[in-house]
């Protein structure tokens, strides 16, 4: 598989564990998708990942996405759950096939994968399971950004951009991720360009 599906599965098995050794007050747990809460994130996953199997594609807009949050909040929250790993494994084989053009989904339900962990208190949220294949992911991600920074993330050499890089961006993975999630990343050493300008999704 490509490395976006494996992601992807990774990404389903770090929520699932995580939930299966949560609490029972877990899911009502604030996530930084504020006002999202966890059972909000995992319906937003279950639901996004539900339509690429079902062909019914939409254009993942928050109002799209509140749509499948909304149709899922009545439900118990292990039948969410059940869907979310029952989706996964038919969901990762057409993102094997689409030649890319379902990356950003996966990488969306690693990142969500962090959103969980940082409600339930695991640091480094964003440094979970799968990172080494997100960075490369992001990386090629970065290629319709209008800019040319040269990051170094844990020692990892990244390009990031369309442009020669001019900029220079020095962090760890769990900033790095944080900063181009659109998350809160803290104090970055980031030269040439502002953090904005790293964002990959809104």
């Amino acid at each position: 598989m490509t490395p976006a599906a494996d992601l992807l599965l990774i990404a389903v098995a770090e929520i699932t564990l995580r939930l299966d050794e949560a609490g029972p007050d877990a899911a009502d747990r604030v996530t930084p998708c504020d006002p999202w809460t966890v059972r909000d994130v995992l319906a937003h996953c279950s639901g996004s990942m539900l339509r690429v199997v079902e062909g019914r594609l939409h254009q993942f807009t928050p109002e799209d996405n509140e749509i499948d949050v909304a149709e899922r909040r009545a439900w118990p929250l292990p039948r969410v759950r059940d869907e979310l790993s029952d989706t996964a494994e038919p969901t990762a084989r057409y993102v094997d096939a689409a030649h890319g053009r379902l990356d950003g989904l996966a990488l969306g339900v690693w990142v969500h994968a962090g959103d969980i962990r940082q409600a339930l208190g695991i640091e480094p949220a964003y440094r979970s399971p799968g990172a080494d294949l997100a960075l490369g992911l992001l990386e090629d991600r970065s290629r319709r950004l209008d800019v040319g920074v040269a990051a170094t993330i844990d020692g990892t050499q990244l390009t990031l951009g369309s442009r020669d890089p001019d900029g220079r961006l020095i962090c760890n993975t769990d900033t790095f991720v944080r900063l181009v999630a659109g998350r809160d990343p803290g104090p970055v050493e980031l030269i040439g360009c502002d953090p904005a300008d790293l964002l990959l999704f809104t």
